[in-house]
């Protein structure tokens, strides 16, 4: 890789900072100064900064208790987004691995792995997100078995997939998608004849949202909850 690149990854350093870096002639390559910031490095490779050696970190996953308000993106310049809520040396590098609307809150997943975000977002893999959703109506049999069957969303050709339903009192149900169209929750209740008042997401494959995570706080995934996405 790029040794700027490199550099910003295994620092807190910017791209254009690590660059400014290495024309100082402050990192050294195999114990000899390089000044070239689009030099090829390898991974593997003795870098040093100010003569301290620098390793890349490890993939990392977060879970986040998304509030209502946020967006779910990496950066905004007219609304909070989740990474905001995070420390600056905690956000580098990450993204969303699934987003939620700004009204929806609950489980938001993020990640430095790009092939393991995508094992969450690819409609092929068919990652089951479930959600508890509070609605205007208590909601009827009929309802909930064509959201069993999968319904046609207005302006779509093909129906969505079955979804999970479970009543949970009433005027709230956990419905669990393997799916995540555009506004997809709120377009299904609709086109059964009810509207989504809160909408709230607790898990995602057989990752739970922690009971102990108040909203706008974060924590590591466990090696175990990671591995189950694999």
């Amino acid at each position: 890789m790029r040794l700027d690149f490199f550099i910003a990854n295994a620092t807190t350093l910017s791209r254009r900072d690590a660059r400014k870096t290495i024309s100082a002639g402050r990192v050294q390559v195999q114990g000899k100064i390089c000044r070239k910031a689009a030099s090829a490095v390898d991974e593997e490779a003795r870098i040093t900064l100010d003569g301290e050696p620098l390793s890349l970190p490890g993939e990392r996953y977060l879970m986040l208790h998304k509030p209502e308000g946020v967006i779910s993106a990496t950066k905004d310049s007219q609304q909070p987004t989740a990474l905001d809520l995070l420390p600056t040396d905690v956000r580098h590098g990450l993204h969303i691995a699934g987003r939620l609307d700004a009204d929806t809150t609950g489980l938001l997943l993020l990640t430095t792995d790009g092939q393991w975000s995508h094992r969450i977002t690819s409609p092929r893999v068919e990652c089951p997100k479930t959600y508890r959703v509070t609605l205007a109506e208590p909601i009827g049999n009929d309802a909930i078995g064509r959201l069993r069957e999968g319904l046609l969303l207005h302006g779509e050709s093909r129906p969505t997939r079955p979804a999970e339903v479970s009543v949970v009192g009433p005027g709230e149900i956990d419905l669990t998608l393997s799916e995540g169209r555009y506004h997809q929750v709120k377009r299904m209740l609709a086109a059964v004849g009810n509207h989504v008042t809160r909408l709230h997401r607790w898990r995602v494959g057989a990752i739970v949202l922690d009971a102990s995570l108040a909203p706008g706080h974060y924590r590591e995934l466990t090696p175990e909850e990671v591995a189950s996405v694999r």
